[in-house]
């Protein structure tokens, strides 16, 4: 998880409490996931927008969705290169 071991865990928590204190906790909680969520939300309504604008405006979104897959391809070809190397180490 991010490279975070248990004791750095246990050492946020402990300092989380500590400034906010054990009752406060909840609420800290449920304004983060009121702003993640907001934030997603957000984030896809900019995508839909983007999406309806090249739409009307008849650009073809088409060639992006190619490059993904052209760009995936090499990745794997990447993964599977550095995967071989990675064992001969």
């Amino acid at each position: 998880m991010l490279f975070i071991s248990g004791g750095e865990i246990f050492l946020i928590l402990f300092i989380v409490v500590m400034v906010f204190g054990a009752d406060k906790i909840p609420e800290v909680a449920r304004g983060l996931g009121k702003g993640m969520r907001v934030l997603k939300d957000a984030t896809n309504d900019i995508k839909s927008e983007i999406s309806k604008s090249a739409e009307t405006h008849g650009i073809d979104t088409s060639v992006t969705k190619e490059i993904d897959q052209e760009i995936k391809k090499v990745k794997e070809g990447l993964d599977d290169f550095t995967g071989s190397v990675k064992r001969k180490l």
